[in-house]
């Protein structure tokens, strides 16, 4: 099945899976045209969610209806999945041990100059105007001091009102109060029992409320998960990133690695009482949490997503959210900067991102490869 395949082949992100994707089932295979396809792109980026794992369940319910969109998304999801875990088990048991600590050191240097190109391309795409500027800016500057009071979903309130500046700014009123649903936040779930139920609460926040570019996932794992329960130290969220980015198939399976580490500690109250058992059952619950919102949008809404781009709110709130994307992803580099190029081994780290930086920007090579490279490096030289 062609899915299953692109989930063991696609690596390169979310705009690499998209060109995969339109390349084989629009051009090879003529499921829809190239007019269809990009309505069908464009509308997706209106609802919360990894944008290019949408995009294949779309395409599955467009061919093969409900049980297309199930068989899709599971498709390309899985091989990641499986690709994830015993990465996830080799880490959990070799992590600390110098050679394997430096390696991800090196990584974690690689994935941090990634994200800063990232930030860097979205915002000559999304910073358009005078309005998209201000609207970056208020942001970032809101993100600084929400994270700095501590306060709980922090980013998604970000989002949410920069949706409702855009739709301000758009000109459009409504006629009579009506939902909107592709804004409405998940509760937090902060008194739920146990760590691995907050956890799949979490995640399915962070599912149901991701809009952008799924660098953006970065922020929302550092809130929740570092700043907000210290589940995660810095470098073990850089690790979790880096493993997601390096593997095939969509960059929110991070979740699996994260899911898998969770688990595995017994006084996480994870089932049956951490070990294996509690690690594997943790990757599947982190798995299923974050990826479950999309299947729901999709089918709920996958026949009026073409129609959806070409209202004037909509398209005022989509502008002024990749406005506010860009700020968060900026922060985020930033507050992340510290740890990563700072300490032992400060300095072959600094080498290592601004490398990668040099690499991405001249040449503009997969990312795969600078963070094998980075990788190889640091196991060498800052494990020893």
């Amino acid at each position: 099945m062609y899915f299953t395949q692109l989930g063991f082949t696609a690596f390169g992100g979310p705009a690499a899976h998209v060109a995969l994707m339109e390349r084989q089932l629009v051009e090879k295979r003529r499921w829809l045209d190239r007019r269809h396809f990009l309505d069908l792109l464009s509308a997706i980026n209106l609802i919360p969610g990894p944008n290019s794992t949408q995009l294949a369940i779309s395409l599955g319910y467009l061919r093969a209806g409900p049980l297309g969109l199930v068989v899709a998304g599971v498709c390309f999801i899985l091989p990641a999945v499986l690709i994830i875990l015993p990465i996830a088990y080799l880490y959990v048991l070799y992590g600390q041990t110098p050679h394997a600590a430096g390696a991800m050191r090196g990584v974690g240097a690689a994935v941090l100059a990634i994200v800063a190109v990232a930030a860097a391309k979205l915002g000559k795409a999304s910073l358009k105007d005078h309005f998209s500027v201000a609207v970056a800016f208020v942001a970032a500057m809101a993100t600084v001091f929400l994270h700095w009071r501590h306060l709980p979903a922090a980013d998604v309130g970000v989002l949410f009102a920069a949706a409702l500046a855009g739709i301000v700014h758009s000109g459009w009123r409504p006629k009579k109060v009506m939902p909107i649903i592709w804004f409405t936040p998940l509760a937090m779930g902060a008194i739920a029992p146990g760590g691995m139920a907050l956890m799949a609460l979490l995640f399915l926040k962070i599912g149901a409320t991701l809009y952008g570019s799924g660098y953006l996932l970065l922020p929302y794992l550092r809130t929740n998960f570092v700043t907000g329960h210290a589940w995660l130290t810095e470098r073990q969220l850089l690790d979790s990133v880096a493993v997601g980015q390096v593997t095939p198939g969509p960059l929110l399976t991070t979740a699996t690695f994260i899911g898998f580490i969770l688990g595995y500690r017994p006084e996480f109250g994870g089932w049956p009482g951490g070990g294996w058992g509690g690690a594997v059952c943790g990757a599947l619950v982190a798995t299923g949490a974050i990826f479950g919102p999309s299947f729901v949008f999709i089918a709920v809404l996958g026949n009026v997503l073409p129609k959806i781009r070409n209202h004037p709110a909509a398209r005022g709130a989509l502008d002024a959210m990749n406005a506010a994307v860009v700020a968060l992803i900026a922060v985020t580099v930033v507050q992340m900067s510290s740890p990563v190029l700072s300490g032992p081994g400060a300095i072959l780290a600094r080498i290592i991102s601004a490398g990668t930086l040099i690499v991405l920007v001249k040449w503009n090579v997969n990312a795969t490869w600078p963070i094998l490279v980075a990788g190889v490096i640091g196991g060498a030289t800052m494990g020893t």
